[in-house]
C-alpha cells in the first residue's frame, strides 16, 4: 500500500496564525530548521490510483493540490479520493469535509458518536445534504471491514473516550469510558502482508494498543506534547496534555519508552503541535528520537509498505 503524510501538525498547524511561542517565531524566520507543517492527515492508496484520506481538514484543498495523485484525471470533474476515515470528531479532522461538497460522492466512516456529533452540536452531515451524495458509515470497535475490493483490510481500535469541546456533554446512548470518541486504525495489505498503525490521538497506552501495534511495519503516533505540562511552561494554558487527551512522548508513562520498544521498521510521530520541541531539528529532543530509530513526521513523507 502507499501511504502519503499529508499534514504533520496538530490543531493550528505550524505555525499558528496567534501563536508567537518560540516555534512559531523560529520557523516564520528560519526554514533551514523548522519545516511548517499543515493539519494532520493521511492519503492511503492501494495502487497508487484510488485514495482514501484518514481524517478530512481545514488544509484539505491544499494539500489535495500539493499532490497530483489526488488531483482530478481526464474528466471535466472528478476526484480519486472515494472515502474518507475520521478519528474522532475534532474540528481539525472533520471541518475538511465541508470542502468536498462540490457534488462529490464520497464515503465517510466514523465510530457512532462522531457520527451523532457530526448530526448534532457540529451539524456537517445536514449541512453537506444539498450539496453532495456522500454516505455515512458507521465504524465499530474491533470489527475490521475491507476496502479497495477488500485487498486492505481496516481494523478500527479504542484510543480514548474525550469527546470535543463543542460536545462535551455525556454521551447518554454510550455512556462510560468506553464509548469511542477516539479510535485509531490498523490497515492490513492481504497481498503484501504490509500493516500500518494510525493513532493519531492517544489518551493512554493500553494493551489495546500495544496488540494493533504489535508487528506492525510502520506506525504513526500521536506526538501532540513533548511532555505533559508543556503549554503551562510556555504560559499558553494550566491545561495538561492529559486533559486534552493526550499522552506526551516524555515523562512517566509517556509514549517514548513504549514506541521506542516495539518492532516496527518505521515509528514516526504525527499530529505535532506547535509547542513541541522536537519541531525544532537541531533540538536535544529531536536528536533523542532520532537516536532511537523514530522519526519526526512531515508534510509530504511518503511510504511504502
Amino acid at each position: 500500500m502507499f501511504v502519503k503524510v499529508l499534514g504533520s501538525a496538530a490543531g493550528g498547524g505550524f505555525p499558528q496564525w496567534n501563536c508567537n511561542c518560540p516555534n512559531c517565531r523560529g520557523v516564520r524566520a528560519d526554514r533551514r530548521i523548522y519545516r511548517a507543517r499543515t493539519h494532520n492527515s493521511l492519503a492511503v492508496s492501494d495502487d497508487g490510483k484510488a485514495w482514501v484520506l484518514l481524517n478530512a481538514t481545514p488544509d484539505i484543498h491544499a494539500q489535495i493540490v500539493s499532490h497530483a495523485e489526488l488531483q482530478p484525471g481526464g474528466k471535466v470533474r472528478g476526484t480519486p479520493i472515494f472515502a474518507v476515515l475520521l478519528t474522532d470528531a475534532e474540528l481539525d479532522h472533520t471541518i475538511g469535509l465541508l470542502h468536498l461538497r462540490e457534488s462529490a460522492e464520497i464515503e465517510v466512516y466514523a465510530a457512532s458518536p462522531v457520527l451523532r456529533a457530526l448530526e448534532g452540536p457540529f451539524p456537517i452531515r445536514q449541512m453537506l445534504g444539498p450539496y453532495a451524495a456522500f454516505t455515512w458509515s458507521e465504524v465499530k470497535l474491533d470489527e475490521s471491514f475491507p476496502l479497495f475490493g477488500g485487498r486492505l483490510i481496516i481494523h478500527p481500535f479504542y484510543l480514548g473516550g474525550k469527546p470535543p469541546r463543542y460536545a462535551a456533554v455525556p454521551d447518554k446512548k454510550e455512556p462510560g469510558p468506553l464509548s469511542p470518541w477516539v479510535i485509531g486504525y490498523r490497515i492490513e495489505d492481504q497481498r503484501t502482508g504490509g500493516s500500518v498503525v494510525y493513532a493519531p490521538g492517544v489518551e493512554s497506552w493500553t494493551d489495546e494498543l500495544d496488540r494493533h501495534s504489535e508487528n506492525a511495519d510502520c506506525i504513526l503516533m500521536d506526538g501532540t506534547f513533548w511532555q505533559s505540562d508543556e503549554l503551562n511552561t510556555l504560559g499558553i494554558s494550566e491545561l495538561k496534555a492529559s486533559d486534552m487527551g493526550h499522552l506526551p512522548i516524555a515523562g512517566p508513562g509517556g509514549s517514548l519508552e513504549r514506541l521506542a520498544n516495539l518492532s516496527a521498521g518505521r515509528k514516526i510521530y504525527v499530529h505535532i503541535n506547535n509547542t513541541n520541541p522536537i519541531l525544532h531539528e537541531d533540538s536535544s529532543e529531536y536528536r533523542c528520537l532520532r537516536a532511537l530509530g523514530i522519526e519526526v513526521g512531515y508534510d509530504g513523507l511518503e511510504l511504502e509498505v
